[in-house]
């Protein structure tokens, strides 16, 4: 199972944003466990989560459909700002 670094910024008030039941709600039935939040101490309209993520190719294809924009807006994140990384294993090479 990946595990997956997802960030992006914040348009709203990070305490917003890190209270939002949506990650869970929405990723949940996904099969996304151990999702963890983070926000820059620097500068806090930069946030990330890491998340364990069983089908990438479903988290994928939900990120395409027009209720994950609608939450996105709803936890004020401005999602040209996204960026998804997935964990890489090396191949010791």
């Amino acid at each position: 199972m990946p595990t997956v670094v997802a960030h992006h910024d914040i348009v709203k008030d990070k305490n917003h944003w890190l209270s939002s039941p949506n990650r869970e709600e929405l990723f949940g039935p996904l099969g996304v466990t151990n999702i963890r939040t983070f926000v820059d101490p620097q500068d806090a309209s930069k946030v990330a989560l890491v998340m364990d993520v069983a089908d990438m190719d479903a988290l994928m294809a939900a990120m395409q459909q027009p209720s994950m924009g609608e939450v996105m807006a709803q936890d004020g994140v401005a999602p040209e700002t996204l960026r998804i990384l997935i964990e890489e294993k090396s191949t010791g090479g």
